[in-house]
């Protein structure tokens, strides 16, 4: 073997190869301070063609955002993206191809400069495997071969498409086996490019959503403009969180790019609920006492599930939505929500006390914006502060599904200087139920941050009152 012929050669090729990681590598960034960045990931560079005119972007990709597997690879002729891995290596001009150019030879750039580098001590790392492996008996070798190529198999384009299992089958039975953060790429791909697309069902400011149908089952495609890449980027990001599915939050089943050569589509493939937004819901129907509570309780259970930190090598950050309002809660078909649009999530590394804040232009919506952020107090630092922040954006939500109207005023005004709170009716004080929303959503208004309730006492608290409702039928 190699590694017996040139031990010194591998030893410092290995030394020289963990040394280049071992400190946060610095990018050219086109929204940062100073125009730079620093990640323990890889520095992005992307060029893309809108209106006929080359875009160019540059910033840090997490090494989060490395195993979302969306980021780095590009599409025909009308986006190119590229990842890479020494200082400042982003800092070179893309282009795209020209229709009815000759090929221009290619010339080694930085990410294939640091695959000359990589590759051989991986190989020589490989080798070191296998002779450990020899070493410990063939049998343990035999099954763990046989073990990669029975999860290979499971996970091919043609085992999806012949299977004949449902979607909710195939991501229980590929999520639960793996690393809980997603299907594979290419089942998301695969299952993404055969949907054929039947109605639109909503618009908004990051495009369309569209009902199809992928074998049979109705599924909601949310689909971005070429302008709002990096929202989608992120909603991808969050949506593949280890161990973020969650019955009250919505179900992400794929991200793709559709390119037919002139443009690109951004999709992010999710699961449909016909009721749609809980604001949609409310202004159809009314709901019973029982139901406000349903609703109320599946509302805070997804919400503590994002807020909560789930500690272990399979774990979870914290995360906090940012924009939650009832349009970004879908109605399912059991009566319980759904947290939905993740696009401006932000989530906490409590081993390194940092907050991963999007870096897109999107900003929430400031009927539910609480009092710290319209007045521009709010700690950027302190997670808590978000959490809180989310906290307040639920009790109005609360509000909209006990009153089923909406409010517009000089927001700013009526909440930070005359510190003013939707009107809780004083009939509410006749029904056990209302009763409690009313308090629990006092208690989440509060002007001072710390003071307000978390979503996990809200949920105790609806839980109490389910019990107590069920002991007096």
């Amino acid at each position: 073997m190699a590694c017996h012929k040139y031990p010194a050669v591998g030893t410092a090729l290995i030394f020289l190869a963990f040394a280049q990681f071992g400190t946060a590598l610095k990018c050219v960034c086109h929204v940062c301070a100073n125009n730079t960045c620093e990640t323990e990931g890889a520095c992005w560079n992307s060029v893309m063609l809108i209106n006929g005119k080359e875009e160019v972007a540059k910033s840090c990709v997490s090494p989060s955002e490395m195993k979302g597997q969306v980021f780095c690879y590009s599409s025909r002729n009308v986006s190119k993206r590229q990842c890479c891995f020494t200082d400042f290596c982003n800092n070179v001009t893309l282009q795209l191809p020209r229709v009815g150019d000759p090929s221009v030879p290619s010339k080694w750039g930085a990410l294939e400069l640091a695959a000359v580098i990589i590759v051989p001590v991986c190989l020589l790392c490989l080798g070191i495997i296998l002779g450990i492996c020899t070493l410990h008996g063939r049998q343990r070798c035999t099954y763990s071969k046989a073990k990669k190529h029975d999860m290979e198999e499971a996970l091919s384009d043609r085992n999806v498409m012949s299977s004949g299992k449902s979607l909710k089958d195939l991501i229980f039975d590929l999520t639960t086996s793996g690393s809980g953060s997603g299907l594979p790429l290419l089942v998301q791909r695969t299952i993404a490019r055969t949907i054929v697309l039947h109605e639109i069902i909503g618009k908004g400011r990051f495009g369309e959503v569209w009902r199809g149908k992928w074998r049979g089952e109705d599924v909601a495609v949310k689909i971005f403009s070429s302008r709002d890449e990096r929202s989608w980027f992120r909603e991808a990001e969050i949506f593949q969180t280890i161990m973020l599915r969650h019955e009250n939050i919505l179900g992400f089943i794929a991200a793709d790019n559709k390119d037919n050569g002139t443009w690109t589509q951004l999709w992010l493939v999710s699961e449909y609920h016909e009721h749609g937004s809980l604001f949609d819901y409310l202004n159809r129907y009314t709901v019973s006492v029982e139901g406000m509570i349903l609703l109320a309780l599946s509302i805070a259970s997804g919400l503590a599930h994002l807020h909560m930190e789930i500690i272990g090598t399979q774990g979870k950050p914290a995360i906090a939505h940012r924009d939650l309002k009832s349009k970004n809660v879908l109605v399912k078909k059991n009566g319980m929500g759904a947290i939905a649009d993740l696009g401006l999530a932000v989530k906490h590394d409590s081993i390194s006390n940092m907050i991963d804040i999007p870096s897109n232009h999107r900003v929430g919506t400031k009927r539910y914006m609480a009092p710290e952020i319209l007045d521009d107090t709010i700690n950027m630092n302190n997670f808590e502060s978000f959490k809180r922040a989310d906290i307040y954006s639920l009790g109005l939500v609360y509000w909209e599904l006990a009153r089923r109207c909406s409010v517009r005023e000089d927001i700013r005004k009526v909440v930070c200087d005359q510190r003013l709170r939707p009107n809780i009716p004083n009939q509410w004080q006749s029904c056990e139920a209302l009763r409690v929303m009313g308090k629990i959503m006092r208690e989440c208004w509060y002007n001072s941050a710390a003071a307000r309730l978390t979503a996990l006492r809200v949920k105790k608290t609806l839980c109490q009152l389910t019990v107590s409702k069920d002991v007096k039928d």
